[in-house]
Protein backbone atom coordinates (compact mmCIF):
# COMPACT_ATOMS: atom_id res chain seq x y z
CA UNK A 1 0.00 0.00 0.00
CA UNK A 2 1.21 3.33 -0.94
CA UNK A 3 0.08 5.74 1.61
CA UNK A 4 0.92 5.51 5.66
CA UNK A 5 -1.76 5.30 8.40
CA UNK A 6 -1.98 7.86 10.84
CA UNK A 7 -1.48 5.35 13.82
CA UNK A 8 1.29 3.38 12.12
CA UNK A 9 3.96 1.88 14.56
CA UNK A 10 7.99 3.38 13.38
CA UNK A 11 8.38 -0.47 12.16
CA UNK A 12 5.46 0.09 9.58
CA UNK A 13 6.42 3.67 9.21
CA UNK A 14 10.02 2.39 8.65
CA UNK A 15 8.14 -0.60 5.68
CA UNK A 16 6.74 2.10 3.94
CA UNK A 17 9.27 3.95 3.38
CA UNK A 18 11.51 1.64 2.31
CA UNK A 19 8.77 -0.12 0.07
CA UNK A 20 7.90 3.08 -1.20
CA UNK A 21 11.66 3.87 -2.25
CA UNK A 22 11.66 0.51 -3.99
CA UNK A 23 8.74 1.08 -5.96
CA UNK A 24 9.37 4.89 -6.95
CA UNK A 25 13.14 3.70 -8.25
CA UNK A 26 14.93 5.64 -5.26
CA UNK A 27 16.06 2.31 -4.16
CA UNK A 28 17.54 0.55 -7.50
CA UNK A 29 16.81 -2.63 -9.20
CA UNK A 30 19.65 -4.83 -7.81
CA UNK A 31 21.16 -2.56 -5.54
CA UNK A 32 22.44 -4.32 -2.43
CA UNK A 33 20.79 -3.37 0.93
CA UNK A 34 23.53 -2.73 3.60
CA UNK A 35 21.97 -3.15 6.91
CA UNK A 36 24.66 -0.88 8.52
CA UNK A 37 24.11 1.69 5.61
CA UNK A 38 19.88 1.69 6.19
CA UNK A 39 19.59 1.58 9.70
CA UNK A 40 21.67 5.44 9.83
CA UNK A 41 19.42 6.41 6.82
CA UNK A 42 15.93 5.08 8.12
CA UNK A 43 16.86 5.76 11.46
CA UNK A 44 16.25 1.82 13.19
CA UNK A 45 17.92 -1.09 14.44
CA UNK A 46 19.46 -3.83 11.98
CA UNK A 47 16.87 -6.37 13.73
CA UNK A 48 13.88 -4.39 12.34
CA UNK A 49 15.63 -3.76 9.02
CA UNK A 50 16.01 -7.62 8.50
CA UNK A 51 12.25 -8.11 9.66
CA UNK A 52 11.25 -5.76 6.98
CA UNK A 53 12.99 -7.11 3.94
CA UNK A 54 12.42 -10.36 4.61
CA UNK A 55 9.33 -9.24 5.08
CA UNK A 56 9.44 -7.19 1.42
CA UNK A 57 11.04 -10.44 0.17
CA UNK A 58 7.62 -12.30 0.35
CA UNK A 59 6.10 -9.74 -1.67
CA UNK A 60 9.27 -9.89 -4.31
CA UNK A 61 10.29 -6.31 -4.02
CA UNK A 62 13.16 -7.84 -2.56
CA UNK A 63 15.46 -10.75 -2.98
CA UNK A 64 17.37 -12.72 0.23
CA UNK A 65 20.80 -14.17 -0.39
CA UNK A 66 21.09 -15.68 2.61
CA UNK A 67 23.84 -15.04 4.34
CA UNK A 68 25.53 -11.89 1.36
CA UNK A 69 22.64 -10.09 2.76
CA UNK A 70 19.68 -8.49 0.49
CA UNK A 71 19.33 -6.56 -2.71
CA UNK A 72 16.19 -4.55 -4.86
CA UNK A 73 14.43 -7.25 -6.68
CA UNK A 74 16.05 -7.00 -10.54
CA UNK A 75 13.15 -6.29 -12.90
CA UNK A 76 12.44 -8.16 -16.51
CA UNK A 77 10.32 -8.61 -19.60
CA UNK A 78 9.20 -11.80 -17.90
CA UNK A 79 8.42 -9.94 -14.61
CA UNK A 80 6.39 -7.68 -16.10
CA UNK A 81 4.10 -9.57 -18.37
CA UNK A 82 3.87 -12.00 -15.54
CA UNK A 83 2.47 -9.30 -12.87
CA UNK A 84 0.30 -6.84 -15.59
CA UNK A 85 -1.40 -10.46 -15.85
CA UNK A 86 -1.89 -11.33 -12.58
CA UNK A 87 -2.87 -7.64 -12.24
CA UNK A 88 -5.40 -7.84 -14.89
CA UNK A 89 -7.13 -10.88 -13.26
CA UNK A 90 -7.61 -9.78 -10.44
CA UNK A 91 -8.87 -6.25 -10.86
CA UNK A 92 -11.16 -7.32 -13.31
CA UNK A 93 -12.74 -10.06 -11.09
CA UNK A 94 -13.13 -7.15 -8.35
CA UNK A 95 -14.44 -4.65 -10.98
CA UNK A 96 -16.92 -6.82 -11.66
CA UNK A 97 -17.78 -7.56 -7.97
CA UNK A 98 -17.82 -3.54 -7.41
CA UNK A 99 -20.23 -3.02 -10.49
CA UNK A 100 -22.73 -5.12 -8.29
CA UNK A 101 -22.46 -3.96 -5.32
CA UNK A 102 -21.39 -0.25 -5.35
CA UNK A 103 -23.50 2.45 -4.20
CA UNK A 104 -23.38 6.24 -4.20
CA UNK A 105 -20.65 6.25 -1.62
CA UNK A 106 -18.37 4.11 -4.05
CA UNK A 107 -19.53 6.31 -6.76
CA UNK A 108 -18.09 9.71 -5.30
CA UNK A 109 -15.36 8.49 -3.94
CA UNK A 110 -14.46 6.99 -7.68
CA UNK A 111 -15.01 10.67 -8.77
CA UNK A 112 -13.12 12.41 -6.47
CA UNK A 113 -10.41 9.63 -7.34
CA UNK A 114 -10.39 10.48 -11.36
CA UNK A 115 -10.92 14.31 -10.27
CA UNK A 116 -7.48 14.20 -8.31
CA UNK A 117 -6.18 11.74 -11.57
CA UNK A 118 -6.96 13.75 -14.03
CA UNK A 119 -5.55 16.96 -12.72
CA UNK A 120 -2.11 15.47 -12.19
CA UNK A 121 -2.21 13.86 -15.90
CA UNK A 122 -2.47 17.70 -17.26
CA UNK A 123 0.60 18.30 -15.25
CA UNK A 124 2.19 15.12 -16.64
CA UNK A 125 1.14 16.39 -20.10
CA UNK A 126 2.69 19.50 -20.01
CA UNK A 127 6.45 18.26 -19.48
CA UNK A 128 6.40 18.44 -15.83
CA UNK A 129 7.95 15.45 -14.32
CA UNK A 130 8.66 16.72 -10.97
CA UNK A 131 5.78 15.14 -9.37
CA UNK A 132 5.54 12.08 -10.87
CA UNK A 133 5.01 10.59 -7.28
CA UNK A 134 1.89 12.04 -6.75
CA UNK A 135 0.61 11.48 -10.18
CA UNK A 136 1.28 7.77 -9.68
CA UNK A 137 -0.48 7.67 -5.95
CA UNK A 138 -3.83 9.13 -7.63
CA UNK A 139 -3.25 6.52 -10.57
CA UNK A 140 -2.79 3.72 -7.81
CA UNK A 141 -6.43 5.55 -5.60
CA UNK A 142 -8.47 5.38 -8.73
CA UNK A 143 -7.54 2.23 -9.46
CA UNK A 144 -8.02 0.76 -5.93
CA UNK A 145 -11.47 2.87 -5.75
CA UNK A 146 -13.00 1.21 -8.69
CA UNK A 147 -12.63 -1.62 -6.91
CA UNK A 148 -13.13 -0.52 -3.38
CA UNK A 149 -16.95 -2.01 -3.51
CA UNK A 150 -16.04 -5.97 -4.14
CA UNK A 151 -16.67 -6.77 -0.47
CA UNK A 152 -13.34 -8.57 0.02
CA UNK A 153 -10.24 -7.12 2.13
CA UNK A 154 -7.63 -10.06 1.14
CA UNK A 155 -8.71 -9.55 -2.78
CA UNK A 156 -8.49 -5.26 -2.15
CA UNK A 157 -4.61 -6.46 -0.11
CA UNK A 158 -3.85 -8.97 -3.03
CA UNK A 159 -4.48 -6.41 -5.74
CA UNK A 160 -2.41 -3.90 -3.96
CA UNK A 161 0.43 -5.77 -3.66
CA UNK A 162 0.44 -6.65 -7.45
CA UNK A 163 -0.49 -3.05 -8.29
CA UNK A 164 2.63 -1.67 -7.11
CA UNK A 165 4.78 -4.04 -8.27
CA UNK A 166 3.37 -3.36 -11.87
CA UNK A 167 3.78 0.41 -10.66
CA UNK A 168 7.60 -0.08 -10.31
CA UNK A 169 8.19 -0.57 -13.77
CA UNK A 170 6.08 2.33 -14.26
CA UNK A 171 8.48 4.67 -12.08
CA UNK A 172 11.48 3.12 -12.90
CA UNK A 173 10.37 3.84 -17.10
CA UNK A 174 9.28 6.91 -15.90
CA UNK A 175 6.07 5.57 -18.96
CA UNK A 176 3.44 8.15 -18.93
CA UNK A 177 1.55 6.97 -22.21
CA UNK A 178 -0.02 10.15 -22.48
CA UNK A 179 -3.57 11.52 -23.65
CA UNK A 180 -4.28 7.84 -24.58
CA UNK A 181 -4.29 6.61 -20.71
CA UNK A 182 -6.01 9.60 -19.36
CA UNK A 183 -8.86 8.42 -22.07
CA UNK A 184 -8.77 5.32 -20.75
CA UNK A 185 -9.18 6.11 -17.02
CA UNK A 186 -12.24 8.65 -18.42
CA UNK A 187 -13.60 5.13 -20.13
CA UNK A 188 -13.21 3.35 -16.69
CA UNK A 189 -15.17 6.22 -15.05
CA UNK A 190 -18.06 6.55 -17.35
CA UNK A 191 -18.40 2.67 -17.61
CA UNK A 192 -18.46 2.17 -13.54
CA UNK A 193 -21.22 4.61 -13.52
CA UNK A 194 -23.23 3.09 -16.00
CA UNK A 195 -22.22 -0.38 -14.61
CA UNK A 196 -20.54 -1.40 -18.04
CA UNK A 197 -18.64 -3.98 -16.80
CA UNK A 198 -18.27 -5.62 -20.44
CA UNK A 199 -16.67 -2.42 -21.79
CA UNK A 200 -14.76 -1.83 -18.62
CA UNK A 201 -13.19 -5.21 -18.92
CA UNK A 202 -12.02 -4.29 -22.50
CA UNK A 203 -10.76 -0.79 -21.54
CA UNK A 204 -9.18 -2.16 -18.19
CA UNK A 205 -7.52 -4.73 -20.46
CA UNK A 206 -6.05 -2.05 -23.07
CA UNK A 207 -5.08 0.23 -20.61
CA UNK A 208 -2.69 -2.12 -18.36
CA UNK A 209 -1.24 -4.28 -22.36
CA UNK A 210 -0.67 -0.30 -23.64
CA UNK A 211 1.21 0.30 -19.64
CA UNK A 212 3.34 -2.79 -20.71
CA UNK A 213 4.13 -2.10 -24.18
CA UNK A 214 5.23 1.69 -23.12
CA UNK A 215 7.13 0.71 -20.70
CA UNK A 216 9.32 -1.68 -22.60
CA UNK A 217 9.92 0.91 -25.42
CA UNK A 218 11.21 3.45 -22.75
CA UNK A 219 13.41 0.92 -20.69
CA UNK A 220 15.41 -2.15 -22.03
CA UNK A 221 14.80 -5.21 -19.67
CA UNK A 222 16.09 -8.48 -19.23
CA UNK A 223 14.59 -11.40 -21.07
CA UNK A 224 14.35 -13.94 -18.04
Amino acid sequence: MLLDTPAETVAESTYNRIRADIIFGRLHPGQKLKLDKLKDGYATSVSTLREILNRLSSEGLVTAEGQRGFEVATISVTDLKETAELRLLLETHALAQSFENGGVEWEARLVSAHHKLARMEQVMASGDTSRAEDWKRYDWEFHQSLISACGSTLLMDTHSVVFDKYLRYQMVALSYRGDVASNEHQLLLDAALKRDQQVAKEVLARHIQGGVEHALTRKPLARG
